[in-house]
């Protein structure tokens, strides 16, 4: 029987359980193995499978080294069947067909920020889920907890993201973007000769959440007049408790949802061309079913994002295009569903 890919079949594991959202620590063990292994001759990978030795190596474990064995057989990992096998793809009709018609996300994050990988990782991963792009929107300098842009550094990255867009498979691209943050004041935490040069502006709010909801208002509506914002992120900032079987990252505690005029908010959006995010993280689904039903009597554009900090995250798109059909979001209101050269060119407009 042929071989396997043993580097592929661990570097899909861990993204399965990225998607399942299982502990940080059996994602880190899968990732390390394919990544010393990808260094590694392949004749000198099949020789120490042969003689037991793979769990020798810095990064490889015995369950690793056992998944790998079995990839050198043909035979498709045991961890990686059984995977396979629990994967929730059951959404309903219309969610599948929403998802289907979704070409790209534009909300990621990479390691030059708070995300857990390099540029290039993110844009395989997004290539393995059918996208045609992937805008990268690491954030911006205010948020230093996720180590922020600051303008030489978004510079630097626009620069990376051109050599590697030179390298990556024909008919996808990434497209160069930033979660930006929105100030209290309602500006833009970047040189707007930055934010103009972006392919999509995500604009989000990440600090006085508990503002009041006069003050909050005020806020976004500045910032959706922006001609520089494109997307507004996360709405209303809440969180939610998760099922994160990882002890050390799992989220305890809520944050209730911010107070803000969201008839106002959504008129401004539907007014200005400006798309109102669909966050899918599962920690946040934001926003709220109701106030998402209240962003299509508005006539919103919107954007099913994953605000992904790891590959296996860029799957959670399914938890979105779940409450997008739920709430009836017609699929031609949803900028991802356009090509890379439509989402462009729209937010080019702004």
């Amino acid at each position: 029987m042929a071989s396997r890919d043993p580097v592929a079949d661990l570097r899909r594991i861990a993204f399965l359980l990225e998607s399942a959202h299982e502990a940080t620590f059996r994602v880190k063990a899968f990732r390390s193995a394919a990544n010393v292994l990808g260094g590694l001759d392949p004749e000198e990978t099949r020789t120490r499978a042969e003689n037991g030795t793979l769990a020798d190596l810095k990064g490889v474990g015995d369950v690793t080294a056992r998944c790998v064995a079995e990839s050198l057989a043909g035979e498709e990992p045991v961890y990686l069947r059984r995977l396979l096998a629990t994967e929730d793809d059951d959404l309903p009709v219309a969610a599948v067909h929403l998802r289907e018609k979704l070409r790209g996300d534009c909300h990621s994050h990479s390691d030059w920020s708070d995300g857990g990988s390099p540029i290039e990782e993110m844009a395989l991963a997004a290539v393995e889920v059918g996208h045609e792009y992937l805008v990268l929107t690491d954030h911006s300098p205010r948020l230093k907890v996720a180590r922020g842009l600051s303008p030489a550094r978004l510079k630097r990255q626009l620069d990376h993201v051109a050599t590697v867009n030179a390298q990556l498979p024909e008919g996808f691209r990434i497209l160069t973007g930033i979660e930006v943050d929105i100030n209290p004041d309602g500006t833009l935490d970047q040189e707007d000769e930055l934010l103009a040069r972006l392919d999509v502006v995500v604009g989000s709010v990440h600090s006085e959440l508990r503002a009041d909801e006069a003050v909050m208002t005020r806020r976004m509506l500045k910032a959706v007049a922006n001609p520089h914002l494109d997307v507004l992120g996360h709405c209303t900032g809440r969180r939610l408790p998760t099922k994160n079987n990882d002890r050390a990252h799992a989220r305890t505690s809520s944050r209730p949802p911010s107070d803000f005029d969201a008839k106002r908010v959504f008129a401004a959006a539907a007014e200005h061309g400006k798309a109102v995010e669909i966050n899918c993280r599962p920690d946040r689904l934001d926003p709220p079913k109701r106030l998402l039903r209240l962003a299509v009597e508005a006539g919103c554009l919107f954007a099913i994002d994953t605000d992904a900090h790891a590959p296996g995250q860029l799957d959670w798109q399914r938890y979105g295009c779940e409450r997008a059909a739920m709430c009836g979001v017609p699929a031609d209101r949803v900028v991802n569903t356009w090509s890379a050269e439509e989402l462009t060119r729209w937010a080019a407009g702004h």
